[in-house]
């Protein structure tokens, strides 16, 4: 191998290292809520702001495992513990953050089969997605979304017939059941201005090294 193709070979090394380097600042973590781990209750209260890091407008958590929704969508809803949101007596519910990446949930209609769920991604006040699904109070069913660089979601739900054995129980309504919210913080860091030209150099120096080593064999 000729000592210009061990330059060459090292210097994208080099590169591709510095790269690697760069880009463990934008790795996030995907976070999933499943609201299991917020105050025990025997029925349901407000999610309190500050869960996950966000702010939740007309959401409620709800105990699925409570008689007093049994055979609902909140208690067939449920994916991980006894608990799930739910959108207050069926109004438009909102959360907001910083930006973030909204990845997928799982959601079920606790009242109406056939209800629709509207989910919309904003930035700054303008939507940037908008996504309907259709579900049933049986089941759960998994929504994946992938939201980028949102800092609200808007939740509205409409329409479905709430069957003969759920009207027997006296309740009713357009609310649906959201279980393990899954999401990414935007990570920004990267590493500081005056590391970079360090983490070159030292690129520089090695491949320069080698290269020196490959020329006295060569002598």
């Amino acid at each position: 191998m000729s000592i210009s193709t061990v330059a060459k070979k090292l210097s994208t090394a080099a590169i591709a290292a510095t790269v690697i380097v760069l880009g463990i600042g934008a790795v996030a973590q995907a976070t999933v809520l499943t609201f299991d781990d917020i105050a025990p209750i025997s029925y349901y209260e407000p999610i309190p702001n500050g869960y996950g890091g966000f702010n939740w407008d007309n959401f409620y958590y709800v105990n699925g495992s409570s008689s007093k929704v049994t055979r609902t969508g909140e208690d067939n809803g449920r994916v991980s513990g006894d608990y799930v949101a739910f959108n207050g007596f069926g109004n438009p519910a909102l959360v907001s953050d910083s930006v973030f990446d909204f990845n997928s949930l799982y959601l079920s209609a606790t009242w109406n089969n056939g209800l629709s769920v509207t989910v919309q991604g904003l930035k700054s006040g303008a939507t940037l997605y908008s996504k309907t699904v259709v579900v049933d109070t049986t089941q759960p069913t998994l929504v994946n979304f992938d939201y980028f660089g949102v800092d609200e979601l808007k939740f509205t739900s409409f329409g479905g017939v709430e069957p003969d054995y759920l009207i027997k129980t006296g309740g009713g309504g357009t609310q649906f059941a959201l279980d393990n919210f899954t999401f990414n913080e935007k990570v920004t860091s990267v590493p500081e201005p005056t590391f970079l030209p360090a983490l070159l150099t030292i690129a520089t120096l090695s491949a320069g090294s080698v290269l020196r080593r490959k020329q006295l064999k060569q002598s």
